[in-house]
Order: C-alpha cells, then sequence, then structure tokens
C-alpha cells in the first residue's frame, strides 16, 4: 500500500502501525507527535493503530533550541 509519511510517498505492507512508521522516521524516544490524517493520534495507541492506501502520516519531534 501507498502511504504518505512527512510529505514523501513510501510502499508499506499492510497492517503497518502508525509505532512502526514512526520508527522508522526517528529513534527518539521522548518528545515525538504523530497525526493520521490530521489527527493525533495519543501514543498509548500508536500499536493498536494501523495505516491504510493514501493515508497520510506526520511525525513530528520535539527540538530544543533558543
Amino acid at each position: 500500500m501507498k502511504v504518505i509519511v512527512n510529505g514523501e510517498a513510501r510502499e508499506l505492507p499492510a497492517g503497518t502501525s502508525v509505532a512502526e512508521v514512526v520508527a522508522t522516521v526517528t529513534t527518539a524516544g521522548s518528545g515525538v507527535a504523530a497525526a493520521l490524517n490530521d489527527e493525533v493520534v495519543r501514543r498509548s495507541e500508536w500499536d493498536a493503530t494501523t495505516v491504510r492506501d493514501a493515508d497520510r502520516l506526520e511525525v513530528l519531534t520535539a527540538v530544543q533550541g533558543g
């Protein structure tokens, strides 16, 4: 299936979870947020939430700075 991750098309196997996609984008253990089709997905729901063909997933990482 084709999914848009942070604006880029990716081919992923059916049944891929949000947690699995996030792990391909960042190794950060904290400060990460995910939005599936413009809706924030709670971290506690990442493993149980699967992406579907044509979904859009944005993975955001907090960065400190001044």
